[in-house]
């Protein structure tokens, strides 16, 4: 017996940007089950089924009006360029009443980038946690502060509202949601299909006016893939250092010039990135993984992966792993 994909309804407004308008599209269609069934059906809508402006010079001929979110299992509001919604947080009633509607209703509903100013101008964000694109933040505080906006993360998700920053963090936002519907195996594949990394997580910050290192500074490439390769290791400072053959002072300024970090906090990110696969992919016990990834101990690896996440070991693998829980230890 054949399941109903899960209907997904992507609502473009004047001034919709492309590429978070082709997103959904792109992203949710590439999720399929082991049988090569797709387990999503996207489709676009937009106000009176009336063509509306886009970002990139075409217009959006779509084939649906507002009533495709009375049946919607999700509804994706893109971000915009223009119009009232983002300029002065005033959004046309009938898109705002569609909005609550299927939201009342049941249906989860996200935003990519500016798209969250069209959920702050229906009211459904009041309350909630929500972010958009950090160059929007200010204005965005000035007109719904009764939003919880924090900009400086990639995505957010509170409940059955879901919120994402600029252009990319829509795509990291998609693949989680198809981790949370299907688990692991799956986006990964429409990860890779995507040609994308598993995850981001949520909580990782925005990159926010970061300079670009010059091509004479890129140089401890070389050392970060060595100590990926020794993760089960302990990892000295002067060791990469030395990899990279240069004085631990100058490695320190290049290597946070170049990743935003310091060495450790970057050599905790990966270890704490691996256990994250191991945890999704494979039925190692908490403590082998925790010793595999350089924790040491399975509390190590808790305290890291609850301050990076909010999670236990777990509690995450009963997210994400779709085989029975092991016990740890």
């Amino acid at each position: 017996m054949s399941v109903r994909p899960h209907r997904i309804a992507v609502l473009a407004l004047d001034e919709v940007v492309g590429l978070d308008l082709g997103t959904p599209s792109q992203v949710f269609s590439t999720a399929r089950s082991a049988d090569d069934t797709h387990l999503y059906d996207v489709r676009v809508c937009t106000p009176g089924g009336r063509p509306v402006r886009s970002t990139a010079g075409f217009q959006v001929l779509p084939d649906h009006g507002l009533e495709l979110l009375d049946t919607a299992d999700t509804v994706i509001v893109p971000g915009i360029h223009g119009g009232s919604a983002l300029s002065s947080g005033v959004l046309d009633e009938e898109v705002a009443e569609a909005l609550r509607s299927a939201y009342r209703r049941g249906a989860r509903v996200m935003s990519i980038c500016t798209g969250a100013f069209v959920l702050a101008a229906a009211g459904l964000l009041d309350g909630h946690r929500a972010t958009t694109h950090w160059a929007y933040a200010e204005l965005f505080r000035r007109l719904h502060s009764r939003v919880d906006l924090d900009p400086a993360v990639l995505f957010i998700v509170d409940d059955r509202m879901l919120t994402s920053a600029g252009v990319a963090a829509g795509i990291d936002l998609c693949l989680h949601v198809i981790r949370l519907d299907h688990g692991s195996e799956v986006a990964n594949r429409a990860a890779r299909r995507c040609v994308m990394p598993p995850w981001r997580d949520g909580g990782q910050a925005q990159y926010i006016e970061r300079p670009v290192p010059k091509p004479t500074d890129t140089s401890t490439a070389g050392a970060r893939e060595w100590a990926r390769q020794r993760l089960h290791e302990p990892v000295a400072l002067r060791d990469l250092a030395e990899q990279a053959r240069m004085s631990v002072r100058t490695f320190t300024r290049r290597f946070r010039s170049e990743t935003g970090l310091s060495p450790a906090q970057w050599l905790l990110h990966q270890r704490t990135d691996h256990a994250r696969l191991l945890l999704e992919t494979t039925d190692l016990t908490v403590d082998q993984i925790a010793r595999r990834c350089g924790f040491g101990t399975t509390a190590a690896l808790r305290q890291q992966l609850h301050q990076r996440i909010g999670v236990n070991p777990t509690t995450y693998r009963r997210t994400f792993h779709p085989r029975p829980e092991l016990v740890e230890g």
